[in-house]
């Protein structure tokens, strides 16, 4: 019988509602979205763009960490000479940067 009485019993007032109980899922996603979606697709785009003015003779290296210059370029692939005759192509989007004077310079002479 107790039951019945508590299945007969309106809603109780002062509940929250609907939107206010979904705000700390929209939270989560707004907050997801600036720290993670968008600055992987800012990553994205700056990346296909490195991409697009890949040219001949640029020094690059791969994701799998090989540097190499750029000898021939095409749609899909890229060559690379990494060593004196040495030569190995690579699918385009596998190049992860252009290197730039990265190189130090030779230190002269001993400190002691």
């Amino acid at each position: 019988m107790i039951d019945l009485a508590f299945a007969q019993t309106g809603p109780a007032p002062g509940g929250p509602s609907g939107l206010i109980s979904f705000a700390p899922l929209i939270l989560v996603f707004v907050v997801f979205y600036f720290l993670l979606i968008r600055p992987q697709q800012k990553k994205g785009k700056e990346h296909q763009r490195m991409l697009g003015q890949l040219k001949k003779n640029d020094d690059v290296m791969t994701s799998g960490g090989i540097y190499g210059k750029v000898v021939n370029l095409t749609d899909a692939a890229v060559t690379l000479e990494v060593a004196p005759n040495v030569r190995i192509r690579v699918h385009r989007p596998q190049i992860s940067q252009v290197v730039t004077g990265e190189k130090q310079p030779a230190k002269e002479g001993k400190e002691q």
